[in-house]
């Protein structure tokens, strides 16, 4: 039997969507184990001093392993 957890990201960017989402991805597997899927949630742009900045909403799947 397999148990997975889902969170929530924002991945940020200031070349694009797909940019963002890759970084928040890139971030978040230096901490967990076992990503299994990523689901695009949101897309939205921050605006802040005339410059733009890409975020991506992301949904993420990691089987959860209990160490207890």
């Amino acid at each position: 039997m397999s148990l997975y957890k889902v969170i929530e990201i924002v991945g940020t960017s200031e070349v694009s969507w797909d940019d963002a989402a890759k970084n928040g991805i890139e971030i978040a597997r230096r901490t967990l184990r076992d990503l299994r899927i990523a689901e695009v949630t949101k897309m939205d742009l921050k605006l802040e001093d005339g410059k733009i900045q890409y975020r991506t909403r992301l949904s993420l799947s990691f089987k959860y392993i209990d160490e207890g």
